[in-house]
């Protein structure tokens, strides 16, 4: 006997009675069968319902053959007569998601000529694949259009239809569909072939909020959120916005041009520092002109700031310019001789004596040592470091 489906008599309904058929141990627990319930079970991309039922938890449901099972997490006595209430703020969210994307479904799909080739409801974000080309902008305006009619309110009609009945109804499905289907009507927006629960007027919904479109695969993919759900993200990004702001010295509507301005003293920032950067290589560069074989310390710096200061003082000492940036137990590396003169076999005996990594060609070398300053300037007092390599 199929079970009897209190979620499509009454989707608002949060508690029920019924008598348990059936109750087997099962891989994720127990399985109950019940003559009929209220929880929806997992299908046409909605999630499944939980809740309690007869005082224990109810982790999953699902349909085979008109029959529902209840995968619990505790056994109950067949025959009884069980409560079930449902976690209604889970439920009521999934009823505002889909209805909300079979509003935006179905404005898609009549602007567009196309089909809603995937819908996934997700924990996070409502996905829906459309197989056709969309512009954000123009998502937008089904945006706007799908939220004034949520704001009108209108109700929403759902019955079952076959036969000739069925034929004379134009509504959207995936595939054909036989024997008694249910359609679900948002007057003026979409008309679908459906098995989730739903709102009673459009108004339930609250709003729909367009988060992305991409490319994917042969059309595109769109996340959305309804409801409560969009709500919460749109306070979320809010407040966000409102105290970004306030480090801008902005409102959270003028973001944008605040981050430009920002953006824009930092790069002025940027160039000041190089140039400043620049006069300080060349200054230190100066004091080793002549020097020949040359190692120095500085304070961590960037490594492309380090490359740059080895390589200032290469072109005028006269020989191996070695520069280390860091403090002790990290240091970078960059070594430059400016006749390209190899110095792969020194990189080498560097990197194994100082626990080191990194390498080069010719007369560069940059990478990184594990070491304390004391182990690198013992290392290189070594004559044979010098004479061998250099």
């Amino acid at each position: 006997m199929e079970t009897r489906k209190l979620y499509y008599e009454d989707p608002f309904m949060k508690t029920f009675t019924a008598t348990v058929v059936s109750c087997e141990t099962g891989n994720k627990g127990f399985t109950i069968v019940l003559d009929q319930t209220a929880f929806y079970p997992e299908g046409g991309g909605q999630p499944t319902d939980t809740g309690v039922l007869g005082g224990v938890n109810v982790l999953e449901v699902h349909e085979k053959g008109g029959i529902i099972t209840h995968i619990c997490d505790n056994a109950l006595a067949v025959g009884s007569s069980v409560e079930g209430t449902i976690d209604w703020v889970s439920r009521f969210d999934h009823m505002q998601q889909h209805s909300g994307e079979h509003i935006c479904s179905g404005l898609i799909c009549e602007r567009w000529h196309c089909d809603n080739v995937g819908f996934h409801m997700g924990t996070d974000v409502v996905t829906i694949d459309f197989n056709c080309e969309a512009t954000w902008e123009e998502l937008l305006e089904i945006e706007a259009a799908a939220n004034q009619y949520i704001y009108e309110n209108h109700p929403i009609d759902i019955h079952f239809y076959r036969g000739a009945e069925l034929d004379a109804v134009e509504y959207r499905s995936k595939k054909a569909l036989e024997g008694d289907v249910r359609i679900v009507k948002f007057p003026g927006a979409d008309c679908c072939a459906c098995c989730g629960t739903h709102v009673e007027r459009s108004g339930q919904v609250g709003l729909v909020k367009f988060l992305s479109v991409q490319k994917f695969r042969d059309g595109i993919r769109i996340e959305m959120l309804a409801g409560k759900r969009a709500f919460d993200y749109l306070s979320a990004v809010w407040s966000e916005a409102k105290t970004v702001g306030q480090k801008l010295s902005v409102k959270p509507t003028e973001i944008f041009t605040g981050v430009e301005k920002l953006s824009e003293e930092l790069q002025s920032a940027k160039i000041r520092i190089a140039e400043l950067e620049e006069s300080v290589f060349a200054a230190i560069a100066a004091q080793q002109s002549g020097k020949g074989n040359v190692l120095l310390f500085q304070p961590t710096m960037k490594p492309d700031s380090l490359r740059k200061l080895s390589d200032a003082v290469g072109k005028v000492c006269g020989g191996l310019s070695v520069v280390f940036s860091g403090v002790d137990g990290k240091f970078n590396y960059a070594l430059v001789r400016a006749d390209g003169q190899n110095i792969a076999p020194l990189v080498k005996a560097m990197n194994t004596a100082l626990h080191g990594r990194g390498g080069g060609k010719g007369g560069f070398a940059q990478g990184s040592v594990t070491c304390n300053r004391c182990d690198i300037e013992n290392f290189f007092q070594e004559e044979s470091v010098w004479t061998m390599y250099c």
